[in-house]
């Protein structure tokens, strides 16, 4: 029996002092890794032996033992899942990211790897064993071969590990940790116990320990020969809602999203009928850092049966609804099922149906109880309703400030819920700050005679709110409200009512007031183009280059000039977005728009500097709203010449 020392990939090493000082606040995480990680060997085996059963040996029950020695200072935790080779345990425990379960997948071929990639992948977890122990050893025997070919991996972490040739019985993995001084808290069977309990009583596979029984003469407990589960060994989403508690809720989420803040909601619920699946979906709280990234994979995990078929199931649930964590359990799916035969089943898009409409309904519900009742609604409710009302409150605003902007990518990509999402939208307005006025909010308090809904779009809401645009609408107290986000130009090609009211963009085309402009307000407008006509000719003259026309404007107030487009065209936000994207942009030359109220347009008619200060009008319209003039240093020149 030789003995071979190898050195740790350049990266181990690195990893092994984060993992060690900094990766995990909570010591506890390890058992959950070790354990998850046996689990995942047993998932393999289940797989590979759907193609060969003699690989389950006389072992064909699968279930996993944690247990430790006092003495010795050791806690072993043993699967009788795939198993490694001496081979695999050299690529697999000294390279990063070489989980073996990666591996696995590589070495499939044809339709076979197409299933393979249904098979889960977990990442550095073997590692954390570091965080509480001074050296591991693991002893493995890879399902099929001799018991003469197990190997012995042992490391301190230092930055090498030996390899030897060992005689092991039964096939499977045991990780055996040699505990730290500052450990010893985990040589208790009620602390393994509770961890197991509170991070993977979910697993279904059944975990052994050994039971405990109080010795009086040595004064203490000792384990006996006989083993006793300690998990539910029931997948959490399988059992009844009744028997499931908030917590065992948010921990199992936790665990299965790997986040240390608990969801905003969640939904759970069999669905039966033509299809029939369990789901159990959540909202997080936060945005993962990769949101942008609609190339990334969903979170929604695939099972079939109780058997965990895929990690990253995207075709459960459209692109915009990527965000969502959670579990799908289907009673009819094939085992063997590949992703592009996911992808084109009728069942699957049931499913995904299914899990649209239950998302879209659980943001129905945060967004209904996202205000706390007032008044004598608030009187009204019990002291658990009150309770539950203060904490729901704010909820959705939460959310929204998370995932509106992907929320918003639905507009255009699922035209069967585009109702029920525009419900959702949320914006800033003229009448709020925060971006909480919903369209319905806005369509309730539209004043008498108005007939659009009107909004702005802007690079910012400091820009949309201080938009010259805006200032016949505040004279007269109508609402606008502010997009600035950039998904939104792209959204209002899809949105163009709600509930029958068209969507109007203060920005585009002439002012059009309806009811809420009176007669003598078209009139003075009139007349003021009538008088100003020789002015807007010669204004069109000098800026032919800038401007596709000069015109009286009936928007403004207290502003000299505003730049606005034709409706149909793209808005000049559009265009930036588009340009700085650099994507071909068709040439949209704005109007200038004049107030002939204002006392910088009245002196225009005979100024010396006529054509200087046409230029810094239109260039003075184009920063209010939002853009930059082509010649910056070329205004700069003309206003100082102006001043001077």
């Amino acid at each position: 029996m030789s003995s071979h020392t190898h050195a740790f990939q350049a990266e181990v090493a690195q990893l092994l002092h984060l993992v060690t000082h900094s990766l995990y606040s909570n010591r506890d995480i390890f058992l959950r890794e070790l354990v998850s990680n046996a689990s995942d060997a047993c998932d393999k085996l289940r797989f590979e032996a759907l193609a060969d059963a003699s690989l389950y040996e006389d072992q064909p029950n699968l279930e996993i033992r944690v247990t430790f020695d006092k003495a010795a200072r050791t806690i072993t935790i043993t699967d009788n899942g795939i198993g490694m080779s001496e081979a695999e345990a050299i690529e697999h425990l000294g390279t990063i990211a070489k989980s073996g379960t990666r591996e696995f997948l590589q070495r499939l071929s044809g339709d076979q790897k197409k299933d393979a990639q249904l098979i889960g992948q977990f990442g550095v977890g073997f590692y954390s064993g570091f965080i509480v122990a001074e050296r591991i050893v693991v002893e493995s025997r890879r399902a099929g071969l001799p018991p003469e070919q197990g190997v012995r991996w042992t490391s301190d972490g230092s930055g090498q590990f030996t390899t030897e040739t060992i005689t092991r019985a039964a096939r499977g993995t045991s990780v055996i940790l040699h505990l730290r001084d500052d450990a010893s808290e985990y040589l208790s069977r009620w602390k393994l116990k509770s961890i197991i309990g509170k991070y993977s009583d979910h697993i279904s596979l059944p975990i052994l320990m050994p039971k405990e029984q109080w010795d009086k003469d040595k004064g203490e407990y000792v384990l006996l020969q006989e083993w006793e589960q300690v998990n539910a060994a029931s997948a959490l989403w399988t059992r009844a809602k009744k028997d499931i508690t908030d917590e065992q809720y948010v921990e199992f989420y936790k665990n299965l999203a790997y986040d240390d803040e608990p969801p905003l909601a969640w939904a759970h619920h069999r669905v039966e009928g033509a299809t029939e699946y369990t789901q159990l979906l959540y909202i997080p709280s936060k945005a993962p850092y990769d949101i942008w990234n609609r190339d990334k994979r969903g979170g929604v995990k695939l099972y079939v049966k109780r058997v965990f078929i895929m990690d990253d199931a995207e075709a459960l649930l459209p692109v915009y609804l990527r965000w969502v964590k959670g579990v799908v359990d289907s009673a009819d799916l094939p085992l063997n099922v590949s992703r592009e035969l996911l992808q084109d089943s009728r069942d699957v898009r049931a499913i995904r149906e299914g899990n649209t409409r239950r998302v879209l309904s659980l943001l129905e519900d945060l967004a209904a109880r996202d205000r706390k009742p007032e008044g004598e609604a608030w009187e009204r409710l019990s002291d658990d309703e009150k309770r539950q009302a203060e904490a729901d409150a704010g909820k959705y605003s939460r959310f929204w400030a998370e995932f509106g902007m992907v929320l918003k990518e639905g507009l255009g990509e699922d035209f069967a819920n585009r109702e029920r999402l525009a419900r959702l939208l949320r914006f800033a307005s003229t009448h709020s700050e925060a971006a909480t006025v919903s369209l319905a909010d806005y369509k309730a308090r539209m004043k008498e005679g108005q007939e659009a809904i009107y909004y702005l779009t802007a690079e910012s809401l400091a820009a949309a709110r201080n938009s010259p645009q805006l200032e016949v609408f505040r004279k007269k107290g109508i609402e606008v409200l502010f997009m600035t986000d950039r998904v939104d130009e792209w959204m209002l090609q899809y949105l163009h009512d709600f509930d029958g009211t068209p969507l109007r963009s203060v920005a585009k085309g002439a002012v059009d007031l309806g009811k809420l402009q009176d007669e003598e307000e078209k009139k003075k407008t009139e007349q003021a183009a009538e008088t100003l006509k020789p002015l807007l000719q010669r204004l069109k003259d000098v800026l032919k280059d800038k401007a596709k026309d000069v015109r009286v404007s009936a928007r403004l107030v207290d502003s000299p000039a505003c730049l606005v487009v034709e409706d149909g065209e793209y808005s000049m936000q559009l265009a930036r977005l588009l340009k700085a994207a650099g994507q071909k942009v068709p040439d949209v030359k704005p109007i200038l728009e004049l107030n002939p109220e204002h006392a910088l347009v009245r002196k225009l008619d005979g100024h010396p500097h006529f054509d200087d200060l046409a230029h810094v009008l239109f260039d003075q319209a184009l920063l209010a709203e939002g853009g930059m003039p082509e010649d910056p240093a070329g205004y700069v020149k003309r206003v100082s010449a102006l001043l001077a």
